[in-house]
């Protein structure tokens, strides 16, 4: 007996010592970069300038741990001084709000510059009641009222430095959300019960003051508008549940149509889904009972898929007709839009107009396996679209719109066909007139077309030599191809404004270890003045750390794959940490950073519980290097990243003795999800804990042109005619059975774009081969978790600190204690 308790006690003992020696996960600095107590310490991290019509001018705010400031730049005089006197403004609000005002806490609220720009206007809501009438209720009396805030307006001028309290002043009131506005104003349009409906100017004056005025005067423009084949609107009926969508079928809605430049027409395209079949989610949280989402849902190598009709309308006999523009079964078309001016951000509408002149717009059209674009010229006098430009190729093709030359007397157009992303000329009837850029690089967008002076402006990366080819950079270029020039020097990632008369931008700048700084350039290039950084003091004063920026090999041993990696901001070089790959495989886009970003909850905040957490590209995940980079997984489209994404991992720890490679991780969502639960399936010897969050795990049923674009669908033609598509993918159930790690999957109960099937059929391949893991499911939550998504991360942070970290002393507790402090404390 005696014997027996000598041995207890050494086994105690040991265990005891062991726990000691476990390495305890730091949810306390975590917690403490929370996206509430960030809110706290992150300020203007860029300018976002308000150009004004009249000069070379512009205005904006910028906002540092010592308040918000105003600023008015002159361009032409190398200027920048503030908006206002800043302590004068304030201590006369004061007094005549009667509440004490700090620049720390001025509730300013919508500035704007007054028709002649020397002045402007702003309110400011007071903690005082105001009681006014109510015109949108009445009660039984027939009179109505309800308790606001008051609200103060001023008016500043400028010049004479004279604020003006605007005692009887009336707001001008806000465009409804429902109207599309024609460009002279005149007509406005809308949908109800699934058709076009306009009422004149007059009435539309009558529902910026009340839309449920019973003396509005509306038309129906169309009446055969249906469930799921409306006249604009969502015509899947995606995002609301049966009961809401009843109750919306009622309401005006702005419809997605493009007006003419006279106002006389404007066109649409009508989306067909009648025989798209239906899927369902269900709000199981819902009171008094669950209710259920029914919405279409189209899904790759479905026989039923939307059917697009061009419709043109006009405006003055309130007539309409289909435009011909058919050419593949299954197509999609897109009506493109003439780009919104730089002055028009400050306005509470702008028409959306149509590209071209007034009897002339542009549309794109693809194919179902977007093999084939075709850029069409529709004439509105011809009963048919006239194809301009074609486009082929044997992987799937994105498309931009064209660039409009005055009127479409000539065309940009932005295209692939070289292997690399560049610009062509081209004459209004299609021919061809020059390559306007070549080379090895990625032309990324229009930026503007000074058609005066035949000069493009454009964005693009991975032409500066030296740099990391995601940088993006504004250049210049003579519609001839001559003149190419870079216009903002410096090995950053680049974010460019230009003005309308294309004379000056402003340059926000910074990569994901710099503090982001923001300049202003003329249109040659020339720096006319730095005008603001970023203030990062209260950041760094909390711990904050840059990311470390890197580049490896991929699996071939040729190309090079750019990454990010996230330390513990209080990291021990002598300690070794855990290793963590937050994947997202593209083929649309990598979730590597190239520019500063605050603390994220699924790279900087995991790390800080005591991992080291990277992000890395992949061959086929990302359009903004070559086309043969980015359609690397074309027709492989579960397993073209993982081999990147180990070979990564492994490079990585062999360069760094602070990461332990037998602690391996894998996290990922949506894309990243399926990536994460394919890696542990196909490495489960290398990847030890993995967390899989709203994965498309079965292609199958996920989205119809996100998987035939980026997979591939086969078309076929029989000797008939006849036209059919054959799509045939990998997916994750198929392979669940070689689990050998630890894993936890999850997924929101109303994802209506990645659906929760997705997860359930790799959970029931996982029960069937009588595997352990943990399954997360958070009710009514979309695909980003919504409310949720802080409970979501001490689940992440649980599950790391478990399996890699071996801390298991959170998990253990039923409390979230972290998450708890960052609730609103109770009265």
């Amino acid at each position: 007996m005696k014997k027996l308790s000598v041995l207890l006690f050494i086994v105690v003992s040991t265990i005891q010592l062991q726990a000691q020696n476990v390495e305890k996960a730091n949810y306390d600095l975590a917690a403490k970069f929370s996206p509430n107590r960030q809110q706290k310490m992150i300020f203007s991290l860029k300018i976002s300038p308000h150009w004004l019509k009249s000069g070379n001018r512009f205005w904006y705010q910028f906002e540092t741990a010592k308040g918000k400031k105003w600023y008015l730049v002159d361009c032409d005089n190398r200027t920048k001084r503030p908006l206002f006197d800043e302590q004068k403004v304030i201590a006369e609000v004061s007094e005549i709000v009667g509440e004490p005002f700090s620049a720390q806490h001025f509730p300013i609220d919508s500035l704007q510059f007054l028709e002649n720009e020397n002045a402007i206007r702003f309110q400011i809501k007071s903690t005082k009641d105001e009681v006014i009438k109510d015109t949108t209720t009445r009660d039984k009396k027939g009179g109505g009222q309800k308790t606001n805030k008051k609200v103060y307006y001023f008016q500043y001028d400028i010049a004479k430095d004279v604020l003006t309290e605007l005692k009887e002043f009336n707001r001008p009131l806000q465009n409804q959300r429902w109207a599309s506005i024609s460009p002279d104003g005149q007509t406005i349009i809308f949908v109800k019960h699934y058709n076009l409906y306009w009422m004149d100017k007059d009435n539309y004056n009558k529902a910026l003051k009340n839309d449920k005025d019973s003396s509005i005067v509306e038309h129906a423009f169309t009446k055969d508008g249906q469930l799921y084949y409306p006249y604009g609107g969502n015509s899947s009926n995606i995002g609301t549940d049966n009961v809401e969508m009843e109750k919306n079928k009622d309401k005006r809605s702005r419809p997605n149509i493009f007006w003419s430049p006279d106002s006389k027409y404007f066109s649409m395209i009508r989306e067909d889904q009648r025989k798209v079949k239906d899927l369902w989610v269900v709000h199981n949280i819902d009171e008094p009972r669950p209710t259920l989402e029914t919405y279409k849902y189209a899904m790759p190598g479905d026989t039923s898929m939307p059917q697009d009709h061009l419709l043109l309308f006009n405006v003055a006999n309130k007539s309409q007709r289909e435009i011909d523009a058919s050419s593949y079964k299954d197509q999609t078309l897109s009506i493109q839009n003439k780009p919104f001016p730089e002055t028009a951000r400050d306005e509470d509408y702008t028409p959306l107009i149509w590209s071209g002149d007034n009897n002339h717009f542009y549309v794109t059209r693809q194919s179902r396996d977007m093999k084939k674009i075709d850029m069409l010229s529709i004439d509105i006098n011809l009963p048919k679209a006239t194809s301009i430009i074609q486009e082929r190729m044997n992987t799937s093709m994105e498309a931009q719109d064209l660039g409009v030359i005055n009127g479409g007397k000539e065309l940009i157009e932005w295209s692939e066909r070289s292997g690399w992303a560049q610009f062509y000329l081209y004459k209004g009837d299609g021919t061809f007139e020059n390559a306007i850029t070549r080379g090895n690089f990625h032309c990324n967008g229009i930026e503007k077309i000074d058609a005066q002076n035949r000069v493009l402006y454009f964005t693009a990366n991975g032409k500066e030599d030296g740099e990391n080819p995601y940088y993006l950079h504004f250049y210049r270029v003579n519609f001839d191809g001559s003149g190419l020039q870079l216009l903002d020097r410096g090995d950053f990632d680049h974010a460019v404004s230009m003005n309308d008369n294309k004379k000056y931008f402003v340059d926000n700048y910074s990569r994901v270890n710099t503090v982001p700084r923001s300049a202003l350039y003329d249109a040659s290039g020339k720096r006319v003045m730095l005008l603001d950084s970023a203030d990062l003091s209260t950041y760094f004063a909390a711990g904050y750390k840059f990311p470390q920026p890197f580049s490896v090999k991929s699996a071939d041993g040729i190309t090079d794959l750019y990454g990010v990696m996230y330390k513990p901001f209080d990291f021990d070089s002598t300690k070794k940490y855990p290793l963590v790959e937050y994947v997202y495989p593209g083929p649309q886009t990598e979730v590597v950073n190239a520019s500063f970003t605050p603390v994220n909850d699924r790279m900087d905040r995991l790390a800080q519980i005591g991992l080291i957490v990277i992000t890395v590209g992949n061959r086929g995940g990302s359009p903004m290097r070559s086309k043969w980079y980015h359609n690397f997984g074309y027709g492989n489209l579960r397993d073209y990243g993982l081999a990147d994404k180990k070979i990564a991992a492994e490079e990585i720890a062999n360069k760094y003795r602070f990461i332990d490679l037998n602690k391996l991780g894998i996290y990922g969502h949506s894309g990243g999800g399926f990536m994460t639960a394919a890696a542990m399936f196909t490495y489960p010897d290398f990847f030890k804990v993995g967390v899989s969050s709203s994965g498309n795990h079965d292609n199958r049923i996920y989205n119809s042109w996100w998987s035939e674009k980026h997979h591939g669908i086969q078309e076929k033609i029989s000797d008939k005619g006849d036209t059919t598509f054959d799509f045939k993918i990998a997916t994750n159930p198929e392979i669940a059975k070689n689990l050998k790690g630890h894993l936890m999957l999850s997924t929101g109960g109303i994802d209506d774009n990645v659906h929760p099937a997705n997860t359930f059929r790799v959970v029931n391949a996982l029960i069937k081969a009588n595997k352990r893991f943990d399954l997360v499911f958070l009710p009514n939550q979309r695909h980003h978790y919504g409310d949720m998504q802080e409970y979501f991360f001490w689940r992440l942070a649980d599950y790391f600190s478990d399996w890699l970290i071996g801390d298991f002393s959170h998990s253990s507790q039923v409390d979230m204690l972290e998450a708890q402090k960052d609730l609103p404390k109770d009265d």
